[in-house]
């Protein structure tokens, strides 16, 4: 490719009007998204007194979402490559939308773990559609600012729904707010249909080879973002079902200053994705490789989070939580240019299989991580080895994206 002189690029940047509307909207979605997913663990005392579930049980349920929404990953991956993105997005959003809805009317364990498996089904469709979009209207030089748009959203949502859910529920009960939140988050699909990309996408894309999924997985690099998601993942799911939890039974907060603590590090984590992608996105218009950036964003953020261990070795709640919101901040740096690397690797015609594969393998950290940081609290009555495996996976994750990849290029398709 011909280089361009970074005056140029840098104007190259900037969204326009239509990129602007459905990256609000996609930004929408997924934080509604992340509240429908990461809401039962504020409503987890509740539940605890009302269906009697020890931490091993509630682990269970915590992990139920990914039972169902890991290997639906790969097909929803197939279903936005080969039908029309905005329907299948729209489909599934409606399917988990419905799932958070009844799941104010869940009656014990068992419908509970039900509804959760629907609701990984309905929200498999949401990487893999991102992607297909993203990769097929954005610019290398714009991809780093809308995925981190897209993942703070992802952030705003457990924050939000730690905050008013928390606060919600401390005064009306549990069932409401799931009733509330399912119920409203149906009015999203209106602007969607009318305002989405339709047909052509906004930047000419070249015809190329859609390889299949034997051909992705045969790459180093496929790889290195599979077991890299796998570890980034296991910590994220980790803060979003067990945080509150940490924060009433390790640090004694009570309901009320769980709400409103407990968000703060997804607020910090938000603010630091949106400000890395940004960077990240001037970085590479300003002449720098995407290799060079990508690795740089994504290992320095996984490897300057493992100060997040350190938030359980003091008896300090304010210590605590102070650490807890720089590990987070380091951690936006890693979100930020998570998927930006897929995309750049993948291309627009792989983007939706190679990024549903992604999401299938990092998200069984989503099975993991509830399952065994429950049978970790129950065993050990604290939450401190529960952070020593969750510093591990962090280790492990900055190898994957600095080592395992090799370049951060276009993969070259055969088949």
């Amino acid at each position: 490719m011909a280089s361009v002189a970074p005056s140029v690029s840098t104007n190259r940047v900037f969204l326009s009007r239509r990129q602007w509307i459905f990256l609000i909207l996609l930004v929408i979605s997924i934080c509604i998204s992340y509240i429908d997913r990461g809401s039962l663990s504020v409503a987890d005392r509740y539940l605890q007194t009302e269906f009697a579930l020890d931490p091993t049980h509630r682990g269970m349920i915590y992990s139920a979402f990914f039972w169902s929404y890991a290997p639906a990953l790969v097909f929803a991956g197939w279903l936005v490559d080969r039908f029309d993105v905005n329907r299948v997005l729209a489909g599934g959003y409606i399917i988990w939308s419905i799932a958070t809805l009844l799941t104010g009317a869940a009656n014990g364990f068992f419908m509970l773990f039900l509804l959760r498996l629907l609701l990984g089904i309905g929200e498999s469709v949401a990487y893999p559609a991102y992607s297909r979009i993203l990769a097929g209207n954005f610019k290398e030089e714009q991809r780093g600012f809308a995925n981190a748009a897209i993942d703070a959203g992802s952030k705003l949502g457990p924050a939000l729904g730690i905050l008013i859910g928390g606060l919600l529920m401390a005064s009306y009960g549990w069932r409401i707010f799931f009733v509330i939140t399912g119920g409203l988050s149906m009015a999203w699909l209106i602007p969607w249909f009318l305002w989405a990309p339709k047909g052509r996408t906004l930047m000419p894309v070249k015809a190329g080879k859609v390889p299949g999924f034997g051909e992705i997985l045969s790459k180093r690099a496929a790889w290195g973002t599979f077991i890299g998601l796998f570890c980034g993942n296991y910590v994220w799911y980790f803060i979003i079902t067990w945080l509150p939890s940490y924060f009433r039974d390790e640090l004694h907060f009570s309901q009320t200053q769980m709400a409103i603590f407990a968000s703060a590090p997804l607020w910090v984590l938000a603010a630091s994705a949106l400000t890395s992608g940004s960077i990240s996105d001037r970085w590479i218009a300003s002449g720098a490789s995407p290799n060079k950036v990508r690795k740089t964003f994504t290992g320095l953020g996984l490897g300057l989070s493992t100060i997040m261990f350190a938030s359980v070795l003091t008896r300090s709640s304010t210590v605590s939580l102070i650490v807890l919101c720089a590990a987070c901040a380091a951690y936006g740096l890693y979100s930020s240019n998570l998927w930006a690397t897929t995309q750049t690797l993948a291309g627009p015609w792989a983007a939706g299989r190679w990024t549903g594969l992604q999401n299938a393998f990092g998200n069984i950290s989503g099975i993991v991580a509830p399952s065994l940081t429950g049978w970790i609290v129950q065993e050990t009555h604290e939450f401190y080895w529960a952070f020593v495996v969750a510093t591990a996976m962090l280790v492990i994750g900055t190898i994957s994206f600095t080592v395992i990849i090799p370049k951060v290029e276009p993969a070259t398709w055969v088949d």
